[in-house]
């Protein structure tokens, strides 16, 4: 089996949300525990890129 995307030991999930005045979308985000809701990636998705917020330290997906 596949291991997971990681990122400094914090590990990338994917939801779909349902935005209140249009369509579903798929967000990103890194948890070092299990979320409420979401499924692990096992490669990062297209076009994107790791960013990591200066001030806090936590890495996020950016487009590029």
């Amino acid at each position: 089996m596949p291991e997971p995307y990681t990122y400094q030991g914090w590990t990338l999930y994917s939801r779909d949300v349902k935005l209140k005045r249009g369509p579903k979308v798929t967000i990103y985000f890194f948890s070092k525990r299990k979320p409420k809701s979401g499924n692990k990636m096992y490669e990062m998705p297209k076009g994107r890129k790791v960013g990591v917020n200066k001030r806090t330290g936590l890495p996020f997906l950016r487009k590029g």
